[in-house]
């Protein structure tokens, strides 16, 4: 059963998009199976720059995307992103299908999500995107949701709607925040039905059968397994599944149909908005990383926190999705920098810590214990084959691999789709 997931293995912003992108080119599918539009995937081809937030990244190559169960649409987001694909050449609707199960957010989500965070201190302040993700995903949990299903049912949507966002213009006042207008946010809602309705199926159907018949599956993973609900660090968190785990909910399709898991990880290390992050690094070789990366945030515009690859980290996200290869992203951004620093362990308030902790007061503490390696120079971007690498960059894979236990298997060199490098050629 071809079926291949592939993860963000940190706190995001890996580069899942492009690497997503590159093995597409040989995908029947391509499936997004959680998140929504908070995230965003970044593909370069030639000189066009192209940025998804649902849309699933292989659709560029040809393949027929697909919307999981487990995505929270937002169909206003979604349209307008089909629209500028198709203003630029690529026919999208015809190849694309939403989860008729999928959970729609809604007009007040949005609203009652920027309502929420900035109702809570500023220590605990989780700082969301505001994209109404997390309270599209508890309204789901607390049985306030509303589907593709639904939006397609005109009996359900009749007696369902009005008491949602009326239900939503409660909670936005009783945070202080500005109602909607009822009839508007209805009228809204009610004029997706007509272009969305071509789309929407029944996809894990769709998948299941695509499996039975051998096709080619891409799975692609949004936000990253450090911001897993569960097993990231919480509470500053997304709302779902990130890694392996959420295939099953997310697409319908049992765990097993996975045979090759590839964990996307950047050769240095990012993290936006709130939350502890032990190797961040403040002065000039974070700065440099910040400029030469680029790294602001495709969905916010928010500029990136910048640190040294955390071999700690790496090891809990593989062992916990039982990582078969890492896609290694960024590693021209560290040209010129040396010596380079990988951290092969926490200091915990004096005690040596392998472990990656679930107390996030005491991540909050942990300072990096690192290892020093030789740093490189030079354009890397020509590079397409493992014996014209430097190095010092050889050096710096074979401590990742070491540390983390996986094998690299494919290395970015630069932003382009082309800028690749399959480690497992010579």
């Amino acid at each position: 059963m071809p079926v291949t997931c592939v993860f963000g293995s940190q706190w995001g912003d890996e580069g899942k998009g492009k690497v997503v992108d590159f093995l597409s080119a040989r995908a029947d599918f391509c499936v997004r199976y959680q998140g929504g539009s908070n995230a965003g995937h970044t593909i370069y081809v030639g000189d066009q720059r192209y940025a998804l937030r649902l849309t699933p990244s292989g659709v560029l190559q040809g393949a027929t995307g697909v919307i999981g169960t487990g995505v929270l649409v937002d169909p206003k987001v979604l349209l307008a992103e089909i629209e500028k694909l198709e203003e630029r050449g690529h026919e999208v609707r015809t190849r694309l299908k939403v989860s008729d199960r999928a959970q729609l957010v809604l007009p007040f989500h949005g609203p009652l999500d920027r309502a929420l965070d900035a109702s809570r201190n500023d220590v605990w302040r989780v700082g969301t995107t505001g994209r109404g993700i997390s309270t599209a995903m508890a309204d789901k949990h607390l049985y306030e949701g509303f589907r593709a299903a639904d939006l397609l049912s005109d009996r359900v949507r009749s007696e369902r709607l009005r008491y949602l966002i009326e239900r939503g213009n409660r909670r936005l006042e009783a945070l202080g925040a500005e109602p909607l207008n009822a009839e508007e946010a209805e009228a809204e809602v009610a004029s997706w039905v007509k272009w969305m309705r071509p789309m929407v199926r029944d996809t894990s159907r769709l998948l299941l059968d695509a499996v039975q018949a051998g096709r080619e599956i891409l799975l692609e993973g949004a936000q990253a397994a450090l911001l897993d609900v569960d097993f990231g660090t919480y509470p500053f968190v997304s709302t779902s599944t990130c890694g392996v785990a959420g295939v099953a909910v997310g697409t319908g399709l049992p765990p097993r149909a996975v045979v090759r898991i590839i964990a996307v990880a950047k050769a240095y290390v990012t993290r936006v908005g709130k939350g502890p992050f032990p190797t961040r690094e403040t002065g000039e070789a974070g700065k440099r990383m910040g400029q030469t990366g680029n790294e602001f945030g495709t969905v916010t515009g928010r500029p990136r926190d910048c640190g040294w690859f955390d071999a700690v980290a790496m090891r809990h996200v593989c062992r916990l999705n039982g990582v078969d290869e890492l896609a290694l992203t960024k590693i021209d951004v560290l040209s010129g920098l040396d010596p380079l620093r990988i951290c092969v362990a926490y200091d915990l308030d004096g005690k040596r810590l392998e472990h990656f902790p679930a107390d996030v007061d005491a991540l909050r503490r942990c300072r990096p214990v690192f290892r020093e390696l030789p740093g490189f120079a030079g354009d890397l971007s020509a590079v397409r084959s493992r014996r014209d690498l430097p190095e010092g960059v050889v050096g710096y894979l074979r401590a990742i691999e070491e540390l983390s236990g996986v094998p690299i298997s494919l290395l970015s060199v630069g932003p382009e789709r082309t800028e690749t490098v399959l480690l497992g050629d010579s």
